[in-house]
């Protein structure tokens, strides 16, 4: 997948034991953006999270993929995130799609119904190809 552009983001968490959370984002050619959410998602930890899936639906991307493969924790603030990101999206026209959701996120998606919500793909690349 052709990037280009592509800019990163991260943020180092207060607790020992969390993970830090990193975002990278990507855009191909075909009007696509790819962020790439790695490390814990919760309350102290995803603001980068927030700030760049913002920006990428403003941006207005004909298609959103958030890849979840790597998040190590989601709690009800990251599910909030993907929730308030995917009424972003439908607003703006923009088709959000999840990608390789990390058992982790899964889970916290079937507990809550979640999962009923959202485009979920076992690939960022399966999630482009739709």
């Amino acid at each position: 997948m052709p990037a280009e552009n592509e800019q990163g983001a991260g943020m180092t968490a207060g607790h020992p034991h969390e993970a830090p959370l990193t975002v990278q984002v990507h855009h191909t050619q075909a009007r696509e953006a790819v962020c790439r959410v790695a490390g814990d998602l919760d309350i102290e930890t995803l603001m980068p999270a927030q700030e760049s899936l913002s920006q990428l639906v403003a941006q207005g991307p004909r298609v959103l993929v958030v890849d979840l493969e790597h998040v190590e924790f989601c709690d009800s603030s990251g599910l909030n995130l993907l929730l308030k990101t995917r009424a972003a999206a439908l607003a703006a026209g923009v088709d959000l799609r999840l990608a390789a959701v990390a058992p982790t996120v899964m889970r916290v998606l079937e507990l809550t119904g979640a999962q009923s919500v959202f485009s979920i793909h076992e690939s960022v690349d399966s999630a482009l190809a739709t």
